[in-house]
């Protein structure tokens, strides 16, 4: 499902969010399982999304637990639900909103932006890149998604490839009002850090 606009979008921890036309918001449900080995959901669809905008010529870093940044600055959101039926997961449910065309609040970007300053684009038409709207931006994402629903049982390659992706903040991670190091990701998704002898694991919530 593809929505031209958003006003009342949900996302992490129930935060409301307004998704203005031009860029893409999708959900998209696929097969999941809940094997031992199963991948962790958000990471795979956040490395899928990552391999296709790196065949842009963009090198996106994933913000755990569920976003994507392109020079520091937030492009994608990743919101996944694993859908249950009794013990079983009856699917994958993963919404994606993607910055394209549109306007975007401080502290974000939009692909039309980083396409062309990758190009040499003038400024004034950096919202207006042809190769950010929404029509060219729903297949790169659903074959990104198609790309994580078949890595639904290779953990660790989903390890590997989302902590060589890792977003790491120069100064430390933030964590019970404490600076930590980022020491990687486990193959459960969570994020690895320590501070002295001191480790921790952070589960996404």
């Amino acid at each position: 499902m593809v929505a031209r606009r958003q006003r009342f979008g949900v996302g992490q921890q129930g935060r409301i969010w307004h998704s203005p036309a031009g860029g893409l918001w999708l959900s998209a449900a696929f097969p999941w399982s809940a094997t031992p080995s199963a991948a962790p959901l958000a990471l795979a669809a956040s490395v899928g999304l990552a391999l296709q905008l790196e065949r842009l010529g963009l090198r996106p870093r994933i913000k755990w637990p569920n976003d994507l940044l392109l020079e520091g600055r937030k492009l994608a959101g990743v919101l996944p639900r694993v859908r249950w039926r009794g013990t079983a997961i009856r699917w994958a449910q993963v919404g994606v909103g993607l910055n394209g065309v549109n306007r975007v609040p401080a502290g974000a970007i939009g692909l039309a932006e980083a396409l062309a300053r990758r190009l040499g684009g003038p400024a004034h038409r950096r919202r207006f890149h042809p190769g950010a709207i929404p029509a060219r931006l729903e297949p790169l994402v659903l074959a990104g998604l198609s790309w994580a629903a078949a890595q639904v049982d290779a953990a660790e390659c989903i390890r590997r490839e989302a902590e060589a992706r890792l977003w790491v903040p120069a100064d430390g991670w933030t964590h019970d009002h404490r600076r930590w190091q980022v020491r990687g990701l486990s193959l459960s998704g969570g994020l690895l850090l320590q501070r002295g002898e001191a480790r921790r694991t952070l589960l996404r919530f």
